[in-house]
């Protein structure tokens, strides 16, 4: 299981229409087959400059490569991602063996 999950802030203002869009468009990330237990995030610690954050999960490494290089998951990325994304932390994660 690869857990996937990335924190953001948006370049836009906080509760404004597009930040309402940005995060729509990003639940349609769901409709790739191999996403599984997909969250959007709202991120509450005063310890970090971020506000969102998405979480989801795939089964294997090929269902991951699956996602990443899905036509939809690149368009999201150029289209929406690079222009609308002030700055991120990606962190990828899989179950210890401890």
């Amino acid at each position: 299981m690869i857990r996937h999950t990335v924190v953001f802030k948006l370049k836009h203002p906080a509760g404004s229409a597009e930040e309402q869009n940005f995060l729509n468009e990003a639940h349609k990330l769901t409709a790739i087959a191999g996403v599984e237990n997909f969250e959007c995030l709202k991120q509450i610690s005063p310890k970090n400059p971020y506000d969102f954050g998405l979480s989801m999960e795939f089964s294997s490494q090929e269902s991951y490569a699956y996602y990443n290089n899905h036509p939809d998951h690149v368009q999201f990325v150029q289209r929406f991602w690079l222009n609308e994304v002030a700055e991120f932390l990606e962190i990828d994660y899989v179950p210890y063996p401890g």
